[in-house]
């Protein structure tokens, strides 16, 4: 057990696209010593997360999209199948994902069911992801979507059967860990 954690000296090493920083705390262990450690905290913000489905057709939203992490780590196009996701900024979770859903995908959204939150990569990225559902239909689509271009953003929408897309994980072609987690949800409480 870890207890009485003290944040000693934090440095930001870089705030060019988030902040990461370089944090040395100590805390007292179970022996009643005490423990100094550093360590690097990469802080993006807080996200949210969506999975579209239609019950009707037994379909799912994704999107493709290129990441770069993924380019200079063995993925050889860059290109990742993915759940609709988008940065708090200054909304709520339910906020955010209603305005990132019809930005990506073209559909516009007015109720969405929370399932969980999650930390994604606790040992080094402070981010909280919500995650969520919604049932969509053919009339829900105001736009193309594809992303807003001021941010830069260049995102194929793609309605998948759920079948295929549960095929697709064991396949490799989706290995994005939020979209595996929505899609086993599906499977795990029988949504489709």
């Amino acid at each position: 057990m870890i207890e009485n954690v003290k944040i000693l000296n934090t440095e930001i090493l870089s705030d060019n696209w988030y902040t990461l920083q370089k944090i040395t705390y100590e805390y007292l262990k179970k022996d009643g010593s005490l423990q100094t450690q550093t360590r690097e905290a990469y802080d993006r913000g807080n996200g949210a997360t969506i999975l579209l489905y239609n019950k009707a057709q037994k379909t799912v939203i994704l999107t493709r999209q290129f990441r770069l992490p993924t380019f200079i780590n063995g993925n050889d196009s860059g290109m990742l199948i993915e759940a609709c996701a988008g940065l708090l900024d200054k909304d709520n979770p339910e906020d955010c994902i209603k305005r990132e859903t019809e930005e990506e995908t073209g559909y516009q959204v007015s109720s969405v069911h929370k399932i969980f939150e999650a930390y994604m990569s606790p040992g080094s990225v402070t981010e909280i992801l919500h995650f969520f559902t919604a049932e969509y239909a053919k009339e829900m689509k105001v736009s193309e979507g594809g992303g807003v271009e001021h941010e830069e953003e260049n995102i194929e929408v793609m309605e998948i059967p759920f079948e295929a897309a549960l095929n697709m994980i064991s396949s490799g072609e989706i290995k994005d860990g939020k979209t595996i987690m929505l899609l086993q949800h599906l499977r795990l409480h029988q949504i489709l």
